[in-house]
């Protein structure tokens, strides 16, 4: 992971931290000196650590630089006098950094390590551009939402000394490749290196598909949700068997998913034998965090404050909770995914299962599934099940997880048939459910459940399988 420095200030800097904050695909951290609030994003990012001072301050400045190595810096501020001030300054510290500066007043500096961005042509080009016959540069095609990308291939990718020809290619496309630094001929016997800068064009999503890919990211979950898993245990709605099966799944998830810490937060306890085994259970653990709710503040205020200072990454929740969804509904704003304990043993789990329903939701978790599947160790099932035929572009789905399983080199076994998929479920055992989370799931439902044919709202409420929910944008959904 490489470390970058950004000092902002001025009238653009609220635009560039958040366009920063946008591109964040959390293989960097930032280190981020502004000097007015206004700048801050609403959503901290965690690989993002902020500091508030003059950035002209050589001490300060110093304790910065001192503290990490950065790779790079990138810097906008407001007076020619500020920029060359905090270049001399950061170059007294650091010879040979690399430093890229957005440069509005004509700035001329003998530094072979400073790149200059000249604001006033990029903003005479962008102008120039709207013109008739006048070519457009690769970054204002388009919806300007990354329809094309560059990307290079890594040592260790799955993408280096790999045929053109031998890469699926579905929905997006290379187009181009740059190796030491020229532009050379394509055709699918190509042999792509380490160090090669692929271009690629086609859909946002798939690019960044890829470029996850390619740049071997998978094994990442919980990120880019947050760093931490978050086990919330009431004590007056458990007993004492449910307690240790709850530990002992918290416990395997924390030892298997790339987090930081597991933090565990009891609010009502009951009796002092279950407060003296959960501690025993995991005092042994440096990873594991107790945190206890002396003032029962209730679901919705711990979940709010601990959402905050935690960085929570996966919340999760024992099935008895979801017994009044209303209550814990407020967990939807936060966009964070939830582990429901089933009644199976995690431990015992053999497949990551997928039920396929509408195309825009699946399609959004995809990646993840892929990802937790190959932390916990598991087989990929999924199931294309449409008793009722209601479900269109289930070819085109299926098309993408096929794509991605070659992508990220993960087998799947995909069974089809008209069956009922809540039937064709029960009857499997020592599985992971994965499915997108979505508002109208934690919604009252009529206790006749034959009314409903969505699969995603009929598994939701089986308290039987240990089931993983995706927060999902759901105005994609109705597109």
């Amino acid at each position: 992971m490489k470390k970058i420095l950004v000092i902002l200030d001025g009238i653009v800097a609220k635009r560039l931290m958040q366009r920063i904050v946008e591109a964040n695909t959390g293989e960097n951290s930032y280190d981020v000196i502004y000097l007015n609030d206004v700048i801050l994003p609403v959503q901290k990012p965690s690989n993002f650590t902020f500091y508030k001072f003059d950035p002209t301050s050589k001490s300060k400045l110093a304790m910065v630089l001192d503290k990490n190595i950065h790779t790079e810096v990138l810097m906008a501020l407001n007076t020619k006098d500020e920029m060359l001030n905090v270049i001399k300054n950061i170059r007294e510290h650091k010879k040979n950094m690399q430093i890229n500066i957005l440069d509005y007043w004509g700035i001329k500096i003998n530094d072979e390590y400073v790149n200059v961005y000249r604001g006033i042509e990029v903003l005479a080009n962008g102008m120039v551009e709207k013109l008739p016959n006048v070519p457009v540069l690769a970054q204002n095609i388009g919806l300007k939402q990354g329809e094309i990308m560059e990307i290079r291939i890594p040592f260790g990718s799955s993408y280096a000394y790999r045929y053109i020809g031998s890469i699926e290619q579905k929905e997006w496309k290379i187009f181009g490749i740059y190796r030491n630094q020229k532009m050379v001929n394509i055709k699918p016997s190509f042999v792509i290196k380490p160090n090669d800068i692929i271009l690629v064009i086609g859909n946002p999503k798939v690019l960044m598909q890829v470029y996850n890919a390619i740049g071997k990211t998978q094994g990442q979950f919980p990120m880019p949700f947050g760093h931490n898993v978050y086990l919330y245990l009431d004590l007056y709605l458990e007993n004492i068997d449910s307690v240790k099966k709850v530990i002992e799944e918290a416990k395997f998830l924390n030892q298997k998913l790339k987090n930081n810490n597991l933090i565990v937060k009891i609010t009502r306890p009951t009796t002092v034998d279950i407060m003296d085994y959960i501690k025993d259970e995991l005092k042994y653990h440096p990873s594991i965090k107790i945190i206890m709710d002396y003032a029962n503040l209730g679901f919705r205020k711990n979940i709010k404050e601990d959402f905050r200072k935690h960085d929570i990454g996966l919340i999760i929740l024992t099935s008895v909770m979801f017994e009044d969804t209303s209550k814990i509904s407020r967990i939807l704003e936060m966009k964070v995914p939830i582990f429901k304990i089933g009644k199976e043993n995690l431990k015992s789990v053999k497949q990551t299962v997928v039920v396929l329903n509408d195309t825009h939701s699946y399609e959004q978790i995809s990646p993840i599934i892929f990802d937790v599947a190959s932390q916990i160790k598991t087989k990929i099932k999924i199931f294309d099940l449409d008793p009722i035929g209601s479900q269109k572009n289930k070819s085109n789905l299926l098309a993408h997880f096929e794509n991605l399983s070659k992508i990220f080199n993960e087998k799947i076994e995909i069974v089809s048939n008209g069956q009922n998929p809540i039937r064709t479920l029960s009857k499997e055992t020592n599985l992971l459910h994965i499915m997108p989370l979505k508002k109208e799931m934690f919604k009252k439902r009529f206790s006749f459940k034959f009314l409903y044919t969505n699969s995603d709202f009929l598994s939701f409420d089986n308290s039987v399988n240990n089931q993983l929910l995706i927060p999902i944008s759901e105005d994609e959904d109705k597109e």
